[in-house]
């Protein structure tokens, strides 16, 4: 395959209510708004990632069969974001004090601690720190 030139890379996470999840990855995340639209969709920096935070929505014409909406059964999921990260245990002790659930202590597993955390829709996120 030929290399391609691409200026940045996005990940999308379908919301139930943009303006709570924009103050949930500011406030308990630190991530930085980049741009609002129409009430519909909010562009965060993360760490030098973006996040697209949108409302569900319909097929359209370049996605004819598809439909956008955030996760209904939150112990179901196909993707996480991963943060790796040099202290663990104080990470998770910042998060919960801004506001973040952990769904158990950090545990260690596999040369790992690690602990799961999730948005207010229910997009999964880990820390993880290599022991």
């Amino acid at each position: 395959m030929d290399r391609f030139e691409a200026s940045a890379l996005t990940h999308m996470l379908v919301v139930s209510d943009v303006e709570a999840s924009r103050d949930w990855y500011v406030e308990v995340l630190d991530a930085s708004v980049y741009g609002e639209y129409g009430g519909s969709s909010v562009v965060l920096d993360l760490l030098g990632n973006w996040i697209l935070l949108v409302t569900g929505g319909g097929p359209d014409d370049g996605k004819p069969t598809v439909t956008l909406e955030a996760p209904t059964d939150v112990d179901r999921i196909s993707t996480q974001l991963i943060f790796r990260v040099s202290d663990c245990l104080g990470l998770y002790e910042l998060l919960r004090s801004r506001g973040a659930e952990f769904l158990a202590p950090p545990h260690v597993r596999q040369g790992e601690t690690r602990a799961f955390f999730r948005d207010p829709d229910g997009h999964l996120f880990e820390i993880s720190e290599l022991t």
